[in-house]
């Protein structure tokens, strides 16, 4: 089934979920995704840089991987269409409204942003209202 491309029924549609856990992005460099596998990442992206991986924190602790910051994840429900127009910028111009950092990742049915872990609260807070 293909997902919603109209920005105002996807906006209406958001239903926010705040995902368990504490989030980090690491990379490692010369790392494969076999190399990695046993962490279990929630997303991986192969950059100039290294192999850029999104963790549980507890993961990267136990991995001794560095990392700058933490996060929380919030999935947007609805099943946008990666040819959908407008959702990210509408979602991170929110966010940015309220000096909250949106990093998005899209995924196949959903989109999802991690914000620092202290903003979380505001953040959903805010995501909610687009269904209001």
């Amino acid at each position: 089934m293909p997902g919603e491309t109209n920005l105002e029924k996807m906006l209406s549609a958001l239903r926010p979920v705040l995902l368990d856990g504490d989030f980090v992005f690491c990379t490692v460099v010369g790392a494969s995704l076999v190399d990695v596998a046993h962490l279990n990442p929630l997303a991986t992206y192969q950059e100039q840089e290294g192999l850029s991986l999104l963790l549980q924190q507890r993961q990267a602790d136990a991995s001794t991987y560095e990392y700058h910051g933490v996060f929380k994840g919030i999935t947007l429900s609805v099943h946008s269409s990666l040819d959908a127009v407008g959702l990210t910028a509408a979602v991170a111009s929110k966010l940015a409204e309220f000096d909250i950092p949106a990093n998005m990742v899209a995924a196949h049915y959903h989109d999802h942003v991690f914000v620092p872990w202290e903003k979380a609260p505001k953040a959903l807070e805010l995501l909610q209202q687009f269904g209001d």
